[in-house]
C-alpha cells in the first residue's frame, strides 16, 4: 500500500467506514448524489460571451486580440511580441506544435517550460465568460509549467471554448475527459501579490503578462 492509500485508509478507519478504499454500493451513492445535486445560484451571464470574456479578463490585467482562424494565431502571437519587445523564442504546447511558428518567425520548441524560457504558448482547456478565467489542465501535450514558469504567457483560445462560469467548465471536464486530470489551473491574470504594505506587484509566483488570443 502506498502512502496515498495510506493516509485514505486511515480517514476512512476514524469515520468508521473501514477498508482502503469505498465499496462500490459507496461509490455508486457518490456518483447519484454529483448527478443529482443542483447547482446553486449563478450571476447571469448575458450577451457575446467573447465580449464578455474580453472585458473580464482586461480587468484583472490580462490583455485580448482576436483572430479569425487558428492559423492566424501565429501572427497575432509575432505582433503582441514585437509591441512590447519581447523575444520570439520559448515553448509551445506540443497540442499547438501543427501551427506554422516558425514562418511567423517564431523559435517555439514544443515541450514543457525551462527556468530560462521568457515566452510559453498555450492553449487552454476553456474559458469563463463570468470572470474572464482560463481554465487549464494538464497532461502530456499540454504541460502546466508553460503557463506558469515563463515571464510571459499567451494562450490561443477558440471562441466555440468560452462558456459562462465555472461550474460549466468543470461539467465539460468530467464530460469529455472521464477522470480528472493530475492538475487542474484556473488562470486570471497576471501572478501577483500585495502582501507587502498593500503594494501591487505583478509576478511575484508566475507570468509578469497574460495576453489571450481569442480565435473564431
Amino acid at each position: 500500500m502506498g502512502s496515498r492509500e495510506e493516509i485514505l485508509a486511515a480517514i476512512r478507519k476514524r469515520q468508521g467506514r473501514g477498508g482502503a478504499s469505498p465499496p462500490a454500493a459507496e461509490r455508486e451513492q457518490l456518483q447519484t448524489y454529483l448527478r443529482a445535486h443542483p447547482r446553486g445560484p449563478l450571476p447571469e451571464v448575458a450577451g457575446d460571451l467573447a465580449t464578455r470574456f474580453c472585458a473580464r479578463a482586461e480587468a484583472s490585467a490580462s490583455t485580448c486580440d482576436r483572430v479569425a482562424a487558428m492559423a492566424e494565431a501565429p501572427g497575432a502571437v509575432v505582433r503582441y511580441l514585437e509591441a512590447h519587445g519581447l523575444p520570439r523564442s520559448g515553448c509551445v504546447w506540443p497540442s499547438l506544435a501543427g501551427l506554422d511558428w516558425k514562418a511567423a518567425g517564431l523559435e517555439l520548441e514544443p515541450r514543457a517550460a525551462r527556468g530560462d524560457d521568457m515566452i510559453g504558448v498555450t492553449g487552454a482547456f476553456c474559458a469563463l465568460a463570468e470572470t474572464g478565467t482560463l481554465a487549464m489542465v494538464s497532461g502530456r501535450d499540454t504541460p502546466a509549467s508553460a503557463s506558469l514558469l515563463p515571464e510571459t504567457h499567451i494562450a490561443v483560445v477558440p471562441l466555440a471554448r468560452v462558456v459562462r462560469h465555472m461550474e460549466d467548465a468543470w461539467d465539460l471536464m468530467r464530460a469529455e475527459l472521464g477522470q480528472l486530470p493530475r492538475a487542474v489551473n484556473y488562470i486570471s491574470g497576471p501572478s501577483r501579490t500585495a502582501d507587502i504594505e498593500q503594494t501591487l506587484v505583478l509576478g511575484a509566483h508566475g507570468p509578469y503578462r497574460v495576453h489571450i488570443v481569442l480565435v473564431g
